[in-house]
């Protein structure tokens, strides 16, 4: 289905054509035209389907159609956006004025890790639509800097991630202060029965909207596990980076210790690096992005938060060197390639001690991820194996072996230790 069959306006048809597309995805020919007729939404789709363009464009479009023929001086807020992270709050801020470009609204996007004198500028002089993570915008609402009385529309976007993140409590804090009267539109990746939940109480008379299998990666997305021994990952990382002239590659690390670690080490070993997560300033955090997107940086190293939202196109390789804790991770971390129907490839690097993850990963995907063992990396221990092995030859740690002795003589009778090895 073309975009001039869903009943846009002329201005929005100009700003798609300018941008190069012409044929909507499946999410948007669903969500444009029941967003169109006032509905409220549930909406879940694979990343990198064009979910952003599904309420973005309609929403647009209300506010264009709906605008008063002689506009206060004063503007007021009639669309709120909320997403997760900063990185794709400025996403989708960036999609709101490419596809507003002939437009006369004035967006102003809100999130932490930097000034709020800029933003308290712009809000200074009025607003029309608001891109914010829910922590700053408290801020602006407990500081009077923020009036959304007379908001129109309200999009939570990538809403899973929002409760995954704890931002339940500050969601309806903000809810509460907005009219009673709107056009609420769901976004999730995934729905999960803590956003049916949510939508339940925040939806009315919702269309649902599902083009995907429910927790499925792009099929664009080529996954592949190698089995490697835990202390050789990053050995194994620089030699396909390396040996396969990967030029654009986001890894997965899960830790902000990690990453920072794992960057400095492929870059001693001629891998430009540069790692991003909560603890770097988002001055760093959008250079790095900046810097990778351009082919400055050949790897960038994430963290799940830090990649939340990051829109790369074209990005031809994603890497887990660690499985996420949260089998739905893996998913939005594939999601990052294979995007606006591009191929990808998604590596994951997988030890013996990330067994249990493995099989929770492929129990979502109801599938058996493909194995390749690499030639020189030959793991020590079979991934199937390792869970039953480990129990059963691991020797507690010495930290506080002391204690443990002195408790024994106490007590001779006692229960026998069995300690795991833990992983940093």
């Amino acid at each position: 289905m073309l975009f001039t069959d869903l009943g846009l306006s002329a201005e929005l048809l100009r700003a798609i054509n300018s941008l190069g597309y012409s044929e909507a995805t499946p999410i948007q020919q669903q969500a444009i035209p029941a967003v169109l007729s006032g509905r409220d939404i549930l909406a879940a789709a694979q990343t990198g389907t064009g979910k952003t363009a599904g309420f973005t464009l309609p929403m647009l479009h209300h506010l264009q159609t709906t605008q008063p023929q002689n506009p206060p001086k004063t503007r007021k807020v009639r669309a709120l956006i909320l997403t997760p992270t900063r990185e794709l709050a400025a996403q989708v801020a960036l999609s709101v004025e490419n596809y507003g470009k002939y437009l006369p609204f004035r967006t102003a996007t809100i999130y932490g890790g930097v000034s709020i004198n800029p933003q308290l500028k712009k809000l200074g002089k009025g607003v029309d639509i608001v891109v914010a993570t829910p922590g700053r915008l408290l801020d602006h609402l407990d500081r009077g800097t923020l009036n959304l009385s007379q908001l129109d529309f309200l999009v939570l976007d990538e809403a899973d991630r929002m409760l995954d993140m704890g931002f339940i409590r500050d969601i309806r804090k903000i809810l509460k202060q907005l009219p009673a009267h709107r056009q609420n539109l769901l976004f999730s990746a995934t729905f999960s029965k803590d956003i049916r939940t949510l939508a339940n109480s925040l939806l009315h008379d919702a269309v649902e909207v599902e083009v995907a299998a429910r927790n499925k990666p792009a099929d664009r997305v080529t996954q592949i596990v190698h089995p490697v021994d835990k202390r050789r990952k990053r050995e194994m990382l620089s030699h396909l980076i390396g040996s396969r002239n990967w030029r654009q590659v986001l890894v997965f690390a899960r830790t902000k210790h990690g990453a920072n670690r794992l960057a400095t080490q492929l870059t001693k070993d001629g891998l430009h690096s540069a790692a991003i997560h909560g603890n770097k300033s988002q001055g760093a955090r959008t250079r790095a992005l900046t810097d990778f997107k351009a082919g400055k940086i050949r790897v960038l190293v994430a963290t799940d938060i830090a990649a939340r939202g990051l829109d790369i196109e074209r990005l031809p390789h994603v890497v887990n060197f660690d499985l996420p804790n949260v089998p739905e991770d893996y998913v939005h971390r594939i999601g990052r390639t294979a995007r606006a129907g591009q191929m990808g490839a998604a590596v994951s690097l997988v030890s013996a001690d990330e067994s249990k993850l493995l099989h929770a990963i492929e129990k979502l995907l109801d599938t058996t991820l493909e194995k390749q063992i690499l030639q020189g990396y030959e793991p020590h221990d079979s991934l199937e194996e390792a869970p039953k092995s480990r129990r059963s030859s691991a020797r507690p740690s010495t930290a506080g072996a002391g204690k443990k002795r002195r408790r024994r003589r106490k007590k001779k009778s006692g229960p026998t230790f069995s300690g795991r090895p833990v992983s940093h």
